[in-house]
């Protein structure tokens, strides 16, 4: 007894089992749980015939579903360049477009916005596009084909990526507005003393610099945009979401399909989110 007391008061044995302690404080202890209830979800599909069913149905959907996140964050982080520019431009008509623009889409649910884009926006745009077409003349071949353009024309999906991008390009603007505006000022006013026009010294000095800054951001935002893609089961598009809805409302198994679900979404989200810490610190260590 006298000997464990003697051990346990030793401070080169606390000094030993200190850092050993601190290490495993330090351990992701969360991602360990999430791994272990992806492999008690993954062995339940693998050995339950109902569960590896339910998986089958579902993951039809995965492909739209990374096919209308990738499509959409594209379009929006093209929507938020140029309107982050010209959230920093000089021209005072360009940055209160640019400032409504952001205002207005920022201040709508991003549902509310892929529903008016879908029912309201497109509608009108094919409308418009009508219009022109009568203008240039249907004996024209661009004028009958402008005439002929239809809202049928315009898939669902087409729709709600366009929904997605325009809401998450106002967004992406904030960031790279951001960004830009982290840069220097003496930057901007060296190139120009080089002899740079103001377009080449954001393209070839600033922009590149600012970029690099923003890029954790943007991938925080596309983790975001995944999850937000759930959206679109809304307008019947066949997502991971809309075919779990499908399956659960004709099976009632709302349990074990909607379980699957998570699953699904929880898996793309971590690897996407430890692909952006993995970025994160590399472009941490390239600035040292």
């Amino acid at each position: 007894m006298a000997e464990e007391r003697r051990l346990s008061l030793d401070p080169s044995r606390q000094s030993r089992i200190a850092p050993g302690l601190e290490r495993m404080a330090d351990w992701p202890w969360w991602l360990i749980v999430a791994i272990l209830i992806g492999l008690v979800v993954v062995f339940q599909v693998v050995t339950n015939q109902r569960m590896s069913v339910i998986f089958g149905a579902i993951a039809a959907g995965i492909g739209v579903t990374i096919r209308v996140t990738l499509s959409a964050y594209f379009l929006a982080v093209i929507i938020g360049l140029f309107v982050g520019l010209a959230r920093v431009s000089s021209n005072r008509v360009i940055l209160n477009i640019a400032s409504f623009y952001v205002e207005v889409v920022r201040g709508v649910p991003i549902l509310v916005l892929l529903m008016y884009i879908a029912f309201v926006a497109v509608p009108l745009l094919v409308t418009g596009i009508n219009g022109l077409g009568g203008r240039l003349g249907i004996e024209t071949a661009l004028g009958a084909a402008l005439a002929k353009v239809s809202t049928r024309n315009i898939s669902n999906e087409l729709r709600v990526i366009i929904g997605l991008a325009v809401a998450y390009g106002a967004f992406e603007s904030e960031i790279f507005r951001a960004g830009i505006q982290s840069i220097e000022r003496g930057q901007m006013e060296a190139a120009r003393a080089l002899g740079m026009s103001y377009v080449q010294a954001m393209r070839y000095v600033i922009l590149p610099q600012a970029v690099r800054r923003v890029l954790p951001a943007l991938g925080n935002d596309f983790v975001a945009m995944l999850k937000d893609s759930s959206l679109v089961s809304v307008l019947g598009v066949e997502d991971i979401t809309q075919l779990t809805k499908l399956y659960a409302a004709s099976t009632f198994l709302f349990f074990q399909s909607y379980s699957i679900l998570a699953f699904i979404y929880l898996t793309m989200t971590v690897l996407l989110s430890r692909g952006v810490r993995t970025l994160e610190t590399r472009l941490s260590a390239h600035r040292r």
